[in-house]
């Protein structure tokens, strides 16, 4: 896998000076990023030793599965298709949940996160963008910073995006207002839920530990830098099939780990399919979920993406054979 063709060759380092878009982030929330970015990653950096130590059971495995999957899934259909795109309808109780399941994968408050994708996709490797990997140029030396900004860099910016230009609509949701202000619950029950359970079902402190390093710090981590992984691998490594105004891409090794979402090449062309893996063999977990939340009445007026209105985005017309539900026309 190589770095990609640069088909823009105008990506000067970005800077959005547009003051009206932006919301000043304080410092004493930069040191809360900060730490909720290095101690999750000294928690995996210690994993072998532990693990060593045997200080790991199935129950902290299947703890740690479980909550990937629903907090995963909680900002991949919930955050990201749901309350970003709105690639699906949902009554209050589910919206209630997938906002839940979303807040406690600890990336940020419902209302930023939503405001922060939309810009993206405004400004979608352009000025303007929150963290795109290209900000600073197209040499090798700035594609390596910029994927580090990209990953993580982005999150310690002074200035934030504007919930009332970008997301007026979560805004204006007393539910999810009220989610978003007290964000804070959710990050302190994400981490202590774990524990608590490991230890009751184990009834001891050792197994309250291990469940809340595994199942809380370790699967934090992990949801944390697959997420950020979108913004920053797939959107200089992996391949285009279909042709968009930036450089997101597709990335097939990151397909499972995050749920579907780095078929990202298709999503940057139709962001509102609630099915980002259109292709053949292409896995996306999330939209099964969508689907399967579809068949049972739990979600209405799924935006699936049509066959032969992609077609026309397809860069090589023989590609069109390999897209789901396409009828060969």
């Amino acid at each position: 896998m190589s770095v990609m063709n640069q088909e823009k060759v105008d990506l000067d380092p970005v800077v959005d000076e547009s003051a009206e878009e932006l919301v000043y982030l304080g410092l004493p929330m930069r040191i809360t990023i900060g730490a909720f970015l290095v101690v999750p990653l000294l928690a995996v950096a210690v994993t072998i030793p532990v693990i060593w130590g045997g200080w790991v059971s199935w129950l902290d495995i299947g703890l740690a599965l479980g909550l990937w999957v629903l907090t995963a899934g909680g900002i991949t259909v919930g955050y990201h298709r749901f309350f970003t795109h709105g690639s699906f309808k949902a009554n209050r109780g589910v919206k209630i949940m997938l906002a839940v399941c979303g807040s406690l994968a600890i990336e940020g408050s419902l209302d930023q996160w939503v405001a922060d994708h939309r810009k993206h996709h405004k400004f979608s490797d352009e000025v303007g963008d929150p963290h795109s990997p290209w900000r600073f140029g197209t040499s090798k030396k700035a594609i390596a910073k910029g994927l580090l900004f990209a990953h993580v860099g982005w999150l310690f910016e002074s200035d934030n995006t504007g919930i009332e230009k970008y997301a007026p609509d979560i805004a204006k949701d007393k539910d999810l207002t009220w989610m978003s202000k007290h964000f804070f619950i959710f990050v302190i029950a994400s981490l202590l839920i774990p524990g608590i359970l490991g230890g009751l079902i184990t009834w001891s402190w050792m197994g309250a530990l291990t469940a809340f390093f595994w199942a809380g710090v370790v699967r934090v981590a992990f949801v944390h830098h697959v997420t950020w992984s979108i913004n920053s691998i797939c959107h200089v490594f992996g391949n285009r099939p279909f042709t968009s105004r930036d450089l997101s891409s597709n990335v097939a090794w990151l397909a499972i780990p995050s749920l579907g979402e780095s078929w990202h090449n298709l999503h940057h062309v139709d962001p509102t399919a609630a099915r980002h893996g259109v292709m053949k063999g292409q896995i996306d977990i999330s939209a099964s979920v969508i689907k399967g939340m579809e068949k049972t009445g739990l979600v209405t007026e799924v935006r699936w993406p049509k066959p032969d209105r992609l077609v026309k985005k397809l860069k090589d017309p023989n590609d069109r054979f390999r897209l789901r539900g396409y009828n060969g026309k």
